[in-house]
């Protein structure tokens, strides 16, 4: 049987609090659950958002909230993710949307890096993470 997760949240200086990540998660037992890259052109509507930077990532939060229910948790099981945007100036929008998605003080763990192409045109966000349940 899976030990219950207990996640702490290593307290954020500052600027962390202001970009909306934690410095360090410590996990102890539960289940980890590590996700593939979730990249989309479609919303959960089926609409076309190729190329719509803001729509994608509520679509990416709100796929990968689908995956981790499959397993009976949520996005707020999210401990790391790694975001790759293929425009620098999206930074800060990023920021702003994931500050909406977590509680405040609960913020993943995170890298957040600019890459030059994605896999299929229309692609602007990529997001990876693991999530402890």
């Amino acid at each position: 049987m899976t030990q219950k997760a207990t996640v702490t949240y290593l307290e954020s200086n500052d600027m962390q609090k202001a970009r909306a990540f934690s410095p360090a998660v410590v996990t102890e037992g539960g289940r980890t659950v590590w996700l593939a890259g979730q990249t989309t052109t479609t919303d959960l509507e089926g609409r076309d958002i190729a190329g719509q930077f803001e729509a994608q990532c509520h679509a990416c939060f709100a796929l990968i909230d689908k995956t981790l229910q499959r397993l009976g948790g949520s996005l707020a099981n999210l401990v790391t993710m790694t975001v790759f945007i293929n425009d620098p100036r999206h930074g800060d929008a990023f920021v702003k949307i994931r500050s909406a998605k977590f509680e405040a003080g609960r913020y993943p763990a995170s890298a957040l890096l600019t890459v030059s192409n994605f896999a299929r045109p229309g692609i602007v966000i990529e997001i990876q993470g693991v999530a402890v349940l």
